[in-house]
């Protein structure tokens, strides 16, 4: 069974094809720059990859170059043998605890959520019309980041506004990288043999979230009613005092957007450091011994270490700490860091074992009271099951 896992952005189209329940990978590709000058894409079957410049306008001609190149790479024969397309959505609300098949509700329920995600439901939203265009009897299913954290408690995702904030607006902790946090509690379900484990799991790129795992299920999350709260992350402030913001605004005479793009996009790494928002150019930079990737870096660790340790106290227990993300999958410094600050709660690295990158790994030695891992996270895959799991 065949099924597309699709990820649309602003100016982007990420997707993935497998065979179902096998879960093998048949084709993926990625469009970049859409509706911008230099717009191209990658297309990658087996080993070979191929990069194309062309002109693309809108999702819609995104889609349809995806079709045709599933014929030229002989992967279908006819549009009858994609079986689902997942759609990743990134503000499902209080509304989805769960996937759910694409309707006209489903849709207008994503737009009138779109104030909670300006930036990501309406490209959510793109993709989904435009496959919907190009392939009208395919069989839909809207995944959300937010759906995972809809098991968290009241205490957890209320926060300390006047209550009628919540009950009339909506604001309240949402959380995301569901998708993420959900495909790593799965696996370590698996790998652990047990179906109710607590675990603490950090999705670390260039956006960051940390998850406290409570039997099994999403209990508290970094990110808030944005995926600017909680910590420090490529371009992302994570948790300021909000005072600062006003008081910014005064200083610069500017206004409350240009404050708010400043903080999601110009902060983080990229802000305390000068140098970048990319990992792998911080870690260059401390080696090179300049003063700010060091407190850049520092910083970065210092938030996560705070966040675990936080969980550590709300569960009790836990049965394991996971690594996942681009940095929790390879940056080996920014992992040892990390690791050897939790040494107050028992917790011993394997230096040896930390050295590697991008697959499953006992990160701790025998001794350590609580084990690490790495846990390659695999949020397509992820897509892929939702959808399977409705067509069976």
């Amino acid at each position: 069974m065949r099924i597309l896992a699709v990820n649309a952005g602003s100016s982007s189209l990420k997707f993935q094809m497998y065979e179902m329940p096998e879960e093998k990978v048949l084709i993926s590709g990625y469009f970049e720059r859409i509706g911008l000058s230099d717009s191209f894409y990658t297309i990658k079957k087996d080993e070979e990859k191929n990069k194309k410049i062309i002109s693309l306008h809108d999702h819609n001609d995104a889609v349809k170059l995806l079709i045709e190149e599933l014929f030229n790479y002989k992967v279908i024969s006819t549009l009858s043998e994609i079986k689902g397309v997942g759609h990743r959505v990134v503000h499902g609300g209080d509304k989805y605890s769960k996937s759910v098949i694409i309707d006209d509700e489903v849709i207008n329920t994503v737009e009138e959520l779109i104030p909670l995600a300006p930036l990501h439901n309406p490209a959510n939203l793109m993709g989904i019309k435009a496959f919907n265009e190009s392939i009208k009897e395919c069989f839909s299913v809207a995944v959300f980041d937010t759906a995972f954290h809809q098991t968290m408690p009241k205490v957890s995702y209320i926060y300390g506004t006047p209550y009628e904030w919540y009950t009339d607006y909506g604001v309240r902790k949402y959380g995301f990288h569901g998708t993420s946090h959900n495909y790593i509690t799965d696996y370590m379900k698996e790998k652990l043999n047990n179906s109710t484990p607590n675990l603490i799991t950090c999705h670390l790129g260039n956006g960051v979230s940390i998850t406290a795992v409570k039997e099994g299920e999403s209990y508290d999350t970094s990110m808030g009613f944005g995926p600017n709260a909680g910590l420090i992350m490529g371009t992302r402030s994570g948790d300021i005092d909000t005072a600062i913001i006003p008081y910014m605004m005064d200083k610069k005479q500017t206004n409350l957007e240009d404050i708010m793009d400043e903080l999601n996009k110009k902060s983080g790494y990229l802000g305390i450091s000068g140098i970048s928002s990319d990992s792998r150019d911080i870690e260059e930079g401390i080696l090179k011994g300049d003063e700010r990737a060091i407190l850049a870096q520092d910083l970065y660790v210092r938030r996560i270490v705070e966040y675990i340790a936080k969980y550590y106290v709300l569960l009790g227990r836990i049965d394991a700490i996971c690594f996942a993300g681009g940095i929790g999958e390879n940056a080996i410094m920014t992992r040892e860091k990390i690791i050897n600050s939790l040494k107050v709660l028992g917790i011993e690295l394997n230096t040896e074992a930390n050295k590697t990158i991008g697959k499953f790994k006992l990160l701790t030695t025998n001794n350590s009271k609580i084990s690490c891992y790495i846990v390659p996270t695999d949020e397509e895959v992820m897509i892929a099951r939702e959808v399977y799991e409705f067509l069976k």
